[in-house]
C-alpha cells in the first residue's frame, strides 16, 4: 500500500509527465486552447470521463489509446480550464511561453496543497477505493461544474467550479495509481 510521500511522489510524477505533453502540445499548437469558453473545456473533460467509464464498464476498449492518455488528457484540459477561469478568454489566444508556464505551475501548485491537505484531515482513504469508484467521482464533479455553469458560476452553499477542477486533478492522480496497481497485478 502506498504511502503519504509515495501519494506526493506519485503527483509529481504524473504531473511532470502531464506538463511535458502539454508544453510538447504547446510548441505544436501553440495557445490555439485559449479561444475555447469554460464549457468547451468542461465539454472537453466530460467526453474524456465518458470514454474511461464506458471502457471500464464494457472490460474492453476498441480504440487502443492508452488509458492513462485519458487521465492525463483530464489533468491538462482541468489546468486549461482553471488558467481560463484566472486569466478569461478575452485576452486572445497568444500567451507567451513564460507566462503559460507561470499560470501553469501555479495552478499544479494549488492542486498539490489540496492533495496534500485532503490527505493528511481523510488519511488517504482514497486507496480504499476502487478505480472504478474514481472514474464515478471524476464523472459526477464535471457533471456539478456543468450546473454551476448553468447558473452562471452562482452557488447557493457548494463549492465553485475551481474546487471541482482541482479536485478532478487530484482524483486523475489516484487513478493513474489505481491504473499502474492493475497494470502490475496482471
Amino acid at each position: 500500500m502506498y504511502t503519504d510521500v509515495t501519494t506526493r511522489e506519485s503527483f509529481d510524477k504524473y504531473l511532470s509527465h502531464c506538463r511535458d505533453i502539454f508544453l510538447k502540445k504547446n510548441e505544436d499548437y501553440g495557445t490555439s486552447w485559449r479561444v475555447l469558453r469554460p464549457e468547451s473545456l468542461t465539454d472537453q473533460i466530460l467526453i474524456k470521463i465518458s470514454r474511461l467509464r464506458s471502457v471500464d464498464e464494457k472490460g474492453e476498449q476498441k480504440v487502443n489509446d492508452p488509458l492513462d492518455g485519458e487521465f492525463f488528457g483530464l489533468i491538462n484540459y482541468s489546468i486549461m480550464a482553471l488558467i481560463q477561469m484566472n486569466m478569461g478568454t478575452e485576452a486572445g489566444p497568444e500567451m507567451s511561453l513564460d507566462n503559460l508556464k507561470r499560470e501553469y505551475d501555479g495552478q499544479v501548485q494549488k492542486a498539490r496543497a489540496l492533495l496534500v491537505q485532503k490527505n493528511h484531515d481523510y488519511g488517504e482513504a482514497w486507496k480504499m477505493m476502487r478505480l472504478s469508484s474514481i472514474i464515478d467521482i471524476i464523472l459526477m464533479k464535471v457533471h456539478r461544474i456543468k450546473s454551476i455553469e448553468e447558473k452562471n458560476g452562482v452557488t447557493l452553499i457548494s463549492e465553485g467550479i475551481d474546487a471541482n477542477y482541482l479536485d478532478i486533478i487530484n482524483y486523475c492522480i489516484f487513478g493513474l495509481v489505481k491504473l499502474e496497481e492493475q497494470n502490475v497485478e496482471e
